[in-house]
C-alpha cells in the first residue's frame, strides 16, 4: 500500500483492534468461507492468511492440521490474534501487501494463501506487484483465494473500488487460472454491502514443469529478450506444429532448429521493423542481426515466415544465412544460459551441424528447417506447452512488455503499442484456393459435402474441420467443402469420433481429388509439420486422416472444445 494510505488504514485497525476483534469471532470460518472451503482446502500442506486480522481463519486451519503463517500489519489486532490461535502451528508476522518482505524471508511456498477483506484496501497502482508477489509465493497446484468488497467505503480507512475482471487480467498475466467466482451477501447483515470470492490456482501437470517455465519466464533476469523469444517459438511449435517432433529419447523430445529459428524471425519481424529497442545496451546490435542475412530480407512480411512457403535467388540466400544465424544464437545466449534451479546444466540443448550449403531454392519443409539443427527439451515441458499454451502465453506477453519498456529507446511507448507489435501473425483465413478447386472439380463431376454426402450445388461452404476460432490453421487438410446449413449447424465444434468414422470416405475422396496433384506437396508438408503421429516423409492421405482425428482429440481435451 501507498505509505500515507497503509499508515491510516492501520492507525483504524489499532485503533479499533478489539471491536473488530469481537466483530470478526462473531462469525465462524465457515459461515464467511463456507462456499468454497469444501472444493478448495488443502487437506494438509502450509497456509498463509494475508491480513489475518483476529486469527479465526488462520485458527480454523490450524485445527485441521495445516501449519499456518498469519500476516497482520496492524500491530494491536496482531496481539489478540495470537492469544486466540496459541503457541501453536499458527506463526504470525508483522508484514502487510505490497510488500511482504518477512514473508518472502522465509522462503516458504503455501498450498492455500488466503487474502479476506484485504484487497479493497490495496491502491489500483500497487495491485499487480502485489499480485505477482502473492503469485510468486504459490506451490504448484496452489489455490489463491481473495475476497472482494463491494459496495459504499468506509470513511475511516482507504478503500478502492475492485472487481474480478481486475483479478482476472493479473492472473492472465501471472499464468495463474481462475477456478471459480463466488458472489455473496454480507454476513454481518449490511446492505449496502456485497462480496465476492475468486479462487484462482497455479496450474501444476503434476511433473514440476509448469512452476519452472514460470519462473523462467517471470523471475529469470534478462538483458535481452531472447528467453522470451525461444520460449514463446517453442510454445508455438507445441500448440500448433505437434508433428514436428523429430524424435522423443529417454525423457525429451528433439524438434528441427529451424522451425525455432522461423518462429524466433517471424515474431521480432514486427518489433525490429518499428525499431522497438529488445536488449538493455541501445548500442550494442542483436546477435542475429547481419548485413548478409536479415537486413536483406527487410521487404518481407513475418506471415512470409511460413511452412511451406518457398524462396528463390537471392532471397533464399539471405534466408538461409538469417536461419543460420538465428540458429547461431540461439545456441549461444538464451539456451546456453536457462538452466535447471541450483545448477549449470541447461534445460534446452542445441546442436547445429557444420555445414556450407547455399541453396538456391529454399523450401520450409521438416527436412529443410532440419538442416540448421536440433534443439531438445524435457518431455515434461514439451507436453505441459502443449496443454497450457493458451494459458501460458499471456504471461509471456507481459513479461517481454515490461523488459522493453525499461529499455532507454522505449520509454515514450505506450503498453499498448508494444503488445501491438508483440501480436502473433496468425495465417490468413483464406478458402480462397479451396473454392477454386470446387468450382474446377464441379465442372466434371459433383463435389459432395463431406458430413452429409449432399451433392453441392449452389451455395456451399469451405469448413475449416477444427475450428479457426480455437486453433488457427489455414492448411489444405482443414479446409473441407460442405454445406452451408451443415456449416452452420457444426459452428465452432470439433467432430465426434462417430461423425468422422461416418465421414471418412468421404473426405479421402475430397483430399485425392483436390490435392493428388500440383498442390500435393503443400498438402502434406503442412500436414506433417501440424498433426502428431506423421513420420515427417508421410504421403498418404489414410495416415493424414488417422492424424487428424487424433489432433481433434487432443484439441478438444486441451481447450475443453464441444463436440458436434
Amino acid at each position: 500500500m501507498e505509505r500515507k494510505g497503509a499508515s491510516k488504514t492501520i492507525d483504524f485497525y489499532n485503533r479499533n483492534a478489539t471491536s473488530l476483534y469481537n466483530q470478526y469471532q462473531s462469525l465462524t470460518t465457515e459461515q464467511v468461507h463456507g462456499a468454497w472451503l469444501t472444493d478448495y482446502a488443502p487437506s494438509k500442506g502450509v497456509v498463509l492468511d494475508v491480513g489475518a486480522g483476529s486469527g479465526r481463519d488462520a485458527n480454523y486451519f490450524a485445527d485441521k492440521g495445516l501449519d499456518v503463517i498469519a500476516v497482520e500489519p496492524s500491530t494491536e489486532l496482531g496481539e489478540l490474534g495470537k492469544s486466540l490461535t496459541g503457541t501453536g502451528s499458527v506463526k504470525w508476522l508483522n508484514d502487510h501487501l505490497p510488500d511482504m518482505t518477512s514473508v518472502i524471508g522465509l522462503q516458504l511456498k503455501y498450498d492455500l494463501i488466503l487474502v479476506s477483506a484485504v484487497w479493497m484496501h490495496i491502491p489500483p497502482k500497487d495491485r499487480p506487484r502485489a499480485f505477482r508477489k502473492l503469485a510468486n509465493l504459490l506451490k504448484a497446484g496452489g489455490k489463491l483465494v481473495i475476497s472482494l468488497r463491494h459496495g459504499q467505503p468506509d470513511s475511516e480507512r482507504p478503500m478502492f473500488d475492485v472487481s474480478a475482471e481486475e483479478l482476472e487480467r493479473l492472473a492472465r498475466q501471472q499464468g495463474l487460472a481462475i477456478e471459480r467466482v463466488i458472489d455473496a451477501s454480507d454476513e454481518l447483515n449490511r446492505s449496502d454491502v456485497q462480496w465476492q470470492t475468486v479462487v484462482l490456482r497455479l496450474p501444476d501437470d503434476g511433473t514440476g514443469a509448469f512452476p519452472l517455465l514460470r519462473s523462467i519466464l517471470i523471475n529469470d533476469s534478462k538483458s535481452s529478450t531472447y528467453k522470451l523469444a525461444l520460449l514463446r517459438s517453442l510454445m508455438r511449435i507445441a500448440d500448433g506444429n505437434p508433428g514436428a517432433v523429430l524424435e522423443r529419447h529417454e525423457g525429451r523430445v528433439t524438434l528441427p532448429l529451424g522451425l525455432v529459428s522461423l518462429y524466433w524471425a517471424r515474431q521480432y519481424k514486427l518489433l525490429l521493423d518499428a525499431n522497438i529497442q529488445q536488449s538493455s545496451n541501445p548500442n550494442k546490435g542483436l546477435g542475429f542481426v547481419t548485413d548478409r542475412g536479415w537486413e536483406r530480407i527487410s521487404h518481407f512480411s513475418s506471415l512470409d515466415f511460413a511452412v511451406g512457403n518457398t524462396f528463390h535467388g537471392d532471397d533464399a540466400a539471405a534466408l538461409n544465412t538469417t536461419l543460420k544465424d538465428i540458429s547461431r544464437t540461439i545456441q549461444k545466449m538464451p539456451a546456453r544460459y536457462i538452466t535447471f534451479p541450483g545448477s549449470d546444466r541447461v534445460i534446452f540443448e542445441v546442436e547445429i551441424p557444420r555445414s556450407t550449403h547455399k541453396p538456391d531454392n529454399l523450401h520450409l519443409n521438416l527436412e529443410t528447417l532440419a538442416r540448421y539443427g536440433r534443439i531438445s527439451i524435457p518431455e515434461s515441458i514439451w507436453d505441459m506447452m502443449a496443454r497450457y499454451s493458451c494459458w501460458i502465453e499471456p504471461a509471456l506477453i507481459n513479461e517481454w512488455v515490461n523488459v522493453m519498456r525499461d529499455y532507454k529507446n522505449n520509454t515514450a511507448l505506450m503498453k499498448h503499442e508494444l503488445i501491438k507489435h508483440l501480436e502473433w501473425q496468425d495465417a490468413v483465413r483464406t478458402t480462397q484456393l479451396v473454392r477454386a478447386k470446387i468450382q474446377e472439380l464441379n465442372r466434371t463431376a459433383s463435389v459432395r459435402c463431406v458430413w452429409s454426402g449432399s451433392k453441392l450445388t449452389g451455395k456451399y461452404d469451405v469448413d475449416h474441420c477444427l475450428p479457426f476460432a480455437r486453433w488457427p490453421n489455414n492448411d489444405l487438410w482443414n479446409l473441407l467443402p460442405t454445406k452451408t446449413t451443415i456449416n452452420a449447424s457444426k459452428r465452432d465444434r470439433i467432430p465426434t469420433e462417430t461423425r468422422f468414422r461416418d465421414s471418412k470416405n468421404r473426405i479421402l475422396e475430397w483430399w485425392g481429388e483436390a490435392w493428388e496433384g500440383e498442390n500435393s506437396e503443400r498438402f502434406y508438408t503442412e500436414a506433417n509439420l501440424s498433426l502428431p503421429g506423421l513420420n515427417h516423409s508421410t504421403h498418404s492421405i489414410n495416415d493424414v486422416y488417422e492424424a487428424l482425428t487424433m489432433q481433434s482429440m487432443r484439441l478438444a481435451e486441451f481447450q475443453s472444445i464441444e463436440r458436434w
